[in-house]
């Protein structure tokens, strides 16, 4: 079992930047691909970075490359997620999610077994 707890989202403007943060509990965390989707409401829960048991690899939805920059602590069980030049679309619901077994696929909600309760992102124009 993997408990995650997201922290760190708010209110911010256009332009702005926030830190989002996972911390992990229970199964060795550096096991864990991690990734992060976000819901925006009346849409589905979408990719938005991943990160691998090392860190040495990551990947982003194209809506964010250049603009959000995935980490990953394993000292503390933490992955991170910056977030800089927010736009109003990015205004959503962000998730964090664990694959314990570091499967080939990351974009898909499906490839993840664990979530956190996610954290809500608003972004004013």
């Amino acid at each position: 079992q993997v408990q995650l707890v997201e922290s760190g989202g708010g209110l911010v403007q256009t332009g702005g930047s926030l830190r989002l943060s996972c911390a992990a509990s229970g199964r060795t965390f550096t096991s864990n691909t991690m990734g992060w989707f976000r819901q925006a409401p009346g849409k589905e829960r979408e990719f938005v970075s991943a990160i691998r048991r090392s860190g040495g690899n990551t990947y982003y939805a194209d809506s964010v490359k250049g603009r959000f920059t995935i980490s990953r602590d394993n000292a503390k069980n933490t992955v991170y997620l910056q977030m800089n030049s927010l736009k109003p679309e990015d205004t959503a619901v962000y998730y964090c999610a664990a694959d314990p077994s570091g499967g080939y696929y990351y974009t898909r909600a499906s490839d993840y077994d664990y979530w956190g309760q996610g954290t809500q992102v608003t972004v004013s124009s």
